[in-house]
């Protein structure tokens, strides 16, 4: 008779392939496009922070771009959540890439010596503020298309991986984004760095038509459109995971929106210059693409609703760090330790939200995601010129990250559902 220690064994652990997203050729090329895609609107905003700073020299003039753009995004964004369910994907992306190449060589044509002999600065940032009032609203249709298409492109098992992978994505393109922004405003001027732009646009627009159509998944007749919407948003308020996860990163980012106010740090505070600019710029985003890449070799097993509400507080005093630091080095080391836990919190969000969301609604869930979380970041680019118009720069960046660690105390009490989420 065998020994008891051979009659039961303990079951081992299935090995993780990091890679399976990967092997997808289709999740490939959607992968490519969305990171030529967030590069070029990185490089888009770096440069545009700095061509109206130094256009008006007002700090409030920086939020205005925020501005311009939130305010048809969020206005839109319920009913572009209703016509995405509704619509095939991919064309309605390829549209969206295409005329936002159209508003970049309106901006390129604003650069040129030939506009800036002929109107003031003062009209050409008005025009910059109505052109970008245009991307806003393609915008609401075209941003959360590419996490919507995401989960049609790789199996259900795989998609915590193709998640990853798809941050990782995106911030290695902001990362990139942010820095060559800075480095092409030195090298080539405004019109060179808008160039290049469309181009890289272009390239994503046919990496993206690699990718096969998406039809609508289960439409059952037609719905009244607010009746659609009102579903999409109902299932985001009653899944409390979800909720506390979007509105936890929606008022940090809102108040923890630092980077907003780099062009005056950079130029300034810290006397950094265009290429220092262009660094503290990818600094947060160059921490986050080195956590992401931790995540994928090493997945988060359990506690991640706690995990996700100490880095978010972590953030917050990262940012508090920055508002105080009259050292360069300094406030590139907290901007990059900032993105680093940023990094961590995009990715457990990333992930509650692909799982928790049924395929016939994420086209209105994620647009509902894309209200709370995307356009906090303009919301707080506005907050942030705003407090720095009120408070002075420094303090109204002390005061954000004092706020972000408020949020993540009321969090931790009101949403026990979310410091308990495991997956």
């Amino acid at each position: 008779m065998a020994s008891d220690h051979l009659q039961k064994q303990e079951p081992t652990e299935q090995p993780i392939d990091k890679f399976a997203a990967l092997r997808i050729t289709e999740f490939r090329n959607l992968l490519a496009s969305r990171f030529l895609f967030t590069m070029s609107m990185r490089m888009l905003t770096t440069m545009l922070g700095w061509w109206v700073y130094n256009l008006t020299n007002d700090p409030l003039a920086i939020g205005l771009i925020g501005l311009s753009e939130i305010i048809p995004a969020i206005s839109l964004a319920l009913y572009a959540g209703h016509v995405i369910d509704l619509s095939e994907k991919r064309g309605m992306l390829q549209k969206g890439i295409a005329l936002y190449i159209l508003a970049v060589l309106i901006l390129l044509f604003l650069s040129t010596n030939y506009i800036r002999i002929s109107l003031s600065h003062h009209i050409i940032a008005v025009l910059i503020y109505i052109t970008i009032f245009g991307t806003g609203i393609v915008r609401a249709f075209t941003g959360p298309v590419f996490n919507v298409m995401l989960a049609s492109t790789v199996p259900r098992e795989t998609l915590p991986n193709a998640m990853t992978w798809n941050q990782s994505s995106y911030l290695l393109g902001s990362v990139s984004g942010h820095a060559a922004g800075g480095f092409l405003i030195a090298l080539v001027g405004n019109t060179g760095t808008l160039g290049v732009i469309s181009a890289m646009l272009l390239i994503s627009l046919i990496c993206i038509s690699r990718v096969s159509a998406k039809p609508p998944v289960n439409v059952k007749g037609e719905k009244r459109t607010w009746d659609s919407v009102k579903e999409g948003l109902n299932f985001v308020f009653k899944t409390k995971e979800l909720l506390g996860a979007v509105s936890l990163d929606m008022f940090a980012v809102l108040f923890g929106g630092a980077v907003a106010m780099v062009p005056v740090y950079a130029r300034d505070i810290l006397k950094a210059g265009p290429e220092g600019f262009g660094m503290l710029n990818a600094a947060s985003d160059i921490g986050a693409i080195c956590s992401v890449l931790l995540l994928t070799a090493f997945p988060m097993r359990k506690q991640q609703g706690r995990k996700l509400l100490i880095a978010v507080a972590g953030f917050g005093i990262c940012i508090i760090i920055f508002g105080i630091s009259k050292l360069y080095w300094i406030s590139f080391a907290v901007l990059l330790l900032s993105g680093m836990l940023d990094g961590i919190s995009v990715v457990i969000r990333g992930t509650i939200t692909q799982l928790k969301t049924p395929d016939n609604m994420r086209g209105r869930v994620m647009s509902v995601n894309s209200m709370f979380i995307n356009s906090s970041n303009e919301l707080g680019q506005f907050e942030s010129g705003l407090s720095a118009r009120l408070m002075g720069v420094v303090p109204s960046v002390i005061f954000g990250g004092c706020m972000t660690l408020l949020v993540v105390l009321i969090t931790w009490a009101k949403a026990p559902a979310l410091r308990k989420m495991e997956y």
